[in-house]
């Protein structure tokens, strides 16, 4: 089921003076006239956002069910909403107060944070189950030491290879290291009926984010009290130097475009393609290319020990500060977050937000984004990031630069200081 892991374009600007908005009315912690624990929120109803495509089967039911169990009399309203344009609707939600827990991808939530519109929820987090959230989720959850979400699941890139090509090949087994990948490709190359060892198109960042990652490199980080461009790093330049040879097999992947143009779904779906990296709702149609063609595996490693590093993208769960019932709102992500109901976000596909519950991983993709969600990494937690994927996205144009056969240093100095002067603009 397709995805769609957006960042919010403008949000800190859409979300401004959100701080400033009151509220008149008691909030559900401010009364104790409930003679129980369990009839405390009778007759109230808690209205909750899920985006399409990520609340995973069966888990709406399951969470609405034990609440209302939980807390007789109670009402939890979930809500469908759509990716596209959510920005705006959001911001009017969080500014009057109409909705009490949302989903917010993990690339949006510090813009929300950064201007009030997201509760506190630092004092909250070990009641939440959050001593055993993995950290390198919970870190797009948190703005300057503070925690305004949870997480809830994530996904990431995996290698998608065309079985056929690959036995057409005389490839058996997945490569465990970037050398045995290389090797494999080669043989590939060499295949009858192979336009593509690997279709990796110049401008797929969010691969080249994960190299960088990997090599313990950051895109950019904070020196003192502004942000600086990281491409300039050795990290950085290693890390180009494996895209750099990734994307040399690539015989049809343009370097000056990116995944989606054309959408590498489709390319592979002509099946001369042997691999692709890619999100699961990035595979072909059944009827193009079966899914019991694909097989997958994550982009390995430089040693056997550990595969590449990937961008980690995905969702959190936050409740509204203006929400007048921010205490059933915490009781709410308590039962929504705890092991059973986080198991079936496991059990869906998805990568939960507790490693202690991977073993209830489905489905083989999911199993191999799984073992490189451990090394995985997302980008800098700041409102501005939105900014850096506006057009023209200054890694993208990093990359085809640098491909395309200019000076490192100079290209990676002129898009550090694109990126750094973007994240420090004044909101």
């Amino acid at each position: 089921m397709k995805r769609q892991l957006i960042a919010a374009v403008g949000v800190a600007a859409m979300v401004v003076g959100l701080a400033a908005c009151g509220s008149d009315g008691k909030k559900d912690g401010d009364s104790k006239s409930s003679s129980t624990a369990a009839d405390r929120y009778k007759g109230k109803t808690l209205k909750v956002w899920t985006m399409t495509g990520s609340a995973p089967k069966g888990w709406t039911d399951a969470v609405k069910n034990e609440f209302e169990t939980t807390y007789p009399g109670s009402k939890v309203d979930f809500q469908t909403q759509e990716w596209t344009d959510i920005g705006p609707k959001v911001t009017a939600a969080l500014s009057e107060g109409s909705v009490d827990v949302l989903e917010i991808g993990n690339t949006q939530t510090a813009g929300y944070a950064s201007t009030g519109g997201l509760l506190d929820i630092t004092k909250d987090k070990s009641a939440l189950g959050g001593d055993g959230w993995a950290a390198n989720q919970n870190e797009a959850a948190i703005l300057d030491g503070k925690q305004y979400a949870a997480p809830w699941w994530v996904s990431n890139r995996v290698v998608a290879y065309n079985k056929d090509l690959w036995k057409a090949a005389g490839l058996t087994d997945a490569p465990k290291t970037l050398d045995e990948f290389y090797t494999d490709l080669d043989k590939l190359k060499a295949t009858q009926g192979v336009a593509d060892p690997i279709y990796l198109p110049g401008q797929e960042w969010y691969t080249y984010f994960g190299l960088l990652t990997g090599e313990g490199g950051k895109i950019a980080k904070k020196d003192g009290d502004k942000w600086v461009g990281g491409l300039e790093s050795p990290e950085a330049q290693r890390a180009f130097e494996t895209y750099k040879k990734l994307q040399g097999y690539s015989a049809t992947g343009p370097k000056d475009k990116d995944e989606a143009t054309p959408q590498q779904k489709d390319v592979f779906a002509k099946g001369n393609v042997g691999t692709m990296i890619a999100l699961g709702w990035e595979l072909p149609d059944e009827k193009d290319l079966p899914k019991d063609k694909i097989g997958f595996f994550p982009l390995p490693g430089k040693t056997a020990d550990k595969p590449s590093g990937v961008f980690l993208g995905g969702s959190n769960l936050a409740i509204a500060a203006q929400s007048k019932n921010t205490e059933m709102a915490k009781d709410f992500l308590k039962i929504a977050l705890n092991d059973k109901n986080e198991g079936l976000v496991a059990a869906a596909g998805n990568i939960p937000n507790k490693a202690a519950l991977n073993s209830q991983l489905t489905g083989d993709f999911a199993k191999a984004a799984q073992t490189a969600a451990a090394v995985g990494g997302i980008t800098p937690n700041t409102p501005n990031w939105a900014s850096v994927e506006n057009k023209p996205n200054p890694i993208k144009d990093f990359l085809t630069a640098a491909l395309q056969g200019g000076d490192y240093a100079a290209t990676a100095k002129k898009y550090d200081d694109e990126i750094a002067k973007r994240l420090n603009e004044k909101n």
